[in-house]
């Protein structure tokens, strides 16, 4: 009994930890503008190339999501906001499979047509984001 409430006062510290360092990260991106701030790492794919990768504009979006606005974060990055509700369910389904050591999965995420139909839109959104005509410039 003494080391089942070992196991699940580890388990809570270490959960406590990664919703402190998560809240402290979504701090800084609330308070410090990315857009803005020397604090944040440039994309080294735009820095070496000048074109956008799928992931740029994430700091800015979240930094904007943060303040509620919306349009604008979904407009420097539709990619990541559009994915940010699977990120989170996937995320709490890990949460819940530590805290009562289940196995649950979200058939999903292991299914190869989600996996390639994903990683195709990634990389159609890599190549129209780089468009340097209407609409997608």
């Amino acid at each position: 009994m003494q080391e089942y409430w070992e196991v699940r006062s580890k388990k809570l510290l270490i959960i406590t930890l990664a919703a402190a360092v998560l809240g402290g990260v979504l701090t800084i991106y609330y308070f410090y503008n990315p857009a803005g701030n020397s604090l944040f790492l440039p994309c080294p794919f735009r820095y070496t190339t000048g074109y956008n990768c799928p992931g740029c504009g994430s700091q800015r979006a979240m930094h904007q999501l943060l303040h509620g606005n919306l349009p604008l974060a979904f407009s420097l990055n539709p990619l990541l906001i559009v994915s940010l509700p699977l990120i989170i369910y996937g995320i709490g389904i890990k949460v819940y499979n530590y805290i009562y050591d289940s196995a649950q999965r979200v058939k999903l995420f292991y299914s190869k047509t989600f996996i390639y139909g994903y990683f195709a839109i990634a990389l159609l959104y890599w190549l129209v984001r780089n468009l340097s005509f209407y609409p997608f410039d």
